[in-house]
């Protein structure tokens, strides 16, 4: 027996419930994704600001959706309002680089462990490529080649580790200091940094999961001790 809807007992009809149909991608999510891009791959240079009108003729949309995306980024602490319609990067002072550091120290070590179980040959193959690439920006003093690649061999291996709430915690970390990786290129934290990624690497080749996040933890260190020159502040 079969109600008057046609539909089985104890069965709802789905043009019964209350639902809308899921919409595709909005502007401001399109707009959101790829300003998040141009900050982790260090497009927006600490002490630069961007304003609002420069955006929306860059995106060729109305000024509602970059501002949007723009108050999400800066409730995730990746942007900051400067004066009126401008944001910029945050500053980095010495206590926020402090905690960003052991934080990143704990959870991409965490993610670089669980890597070495799980990843594949072809994302060694890739790690292998990326140092290649890095060598090359390093020689040329290429901050636009470097930064992508550096990033890219990073969630590498953290996409490896097969957690996406962890992928997810360390694309927020990157978000607040991934634009001051360019600037590290003047201290020669560029050329140690890749010495740490070899060394990552190989421990991974060998599924060494404790010697590789050593030698991650060594790589986040460096950078924010170089970094610490660079702010002329003290010792982290």
């Amino acid at each position: 027996m079969t109600s008057s809807s046609g539909a089985a007992p104890g069965r709802l009809a789905a043009r019964n419930l209350a639902l809308r149909p899921v919409p595709r991608e909005t502007v401001q999510d399109q707009v959101y994704r790829q300003l998040r891009e141009l900050i982790l791959n260090g497009g927006i240079e600490p002490g630069r600001t961007v304003t609002i009108q420069s955006l929306s003729e860059a995106f060729g949309v109305s000024a509602m959706p970059v501002r949007e995306a723009l108050h999400r980024l800066v409730a995730e602490k990746a942007l900051t309002v400067v004066a009126g319609r401008s944001v910029g990067i945050p500053p980095l002072s010495i206590e926020r680089l402090k905690d960003l550091k052991r934080v990143r120290v704990e959870i991409e070590g965490v993610a670089t462990e669980w890597a070495a179980v799980s990843i594949t040959a072809a994302d060694l193959d890739r790690l292998g490529a990326l140092i290649a690439e890095m060598d090359a920006a390093i020689a040329e003093r290429d901050g636009r080649r470097y930064v992508p690649a550096n990033r890219e061999f990073h969630f590498t291996i953290y996409r490896a580790a097969g957690s996406e709430s962890l992928l997810s915690i360390i694309e927020s970390l990157w978000l607040r200091i991934g634009p001051y990786f360019d600037l590290l290129n003047a201290t020669g934290n560029w050329r140690a940094s890749n010495v740490e990624h070899r060394a990552m690497h190989e421990a991974l080749l060998r599924g060494d999961g404790a010697a590789a996040r050593a030698a991650m933890r060594a790589d986040i260190e460096g950078a924010a001790q170089a970094l610490v020159g660079i702010l002329g502040g003290q010792e982290t």
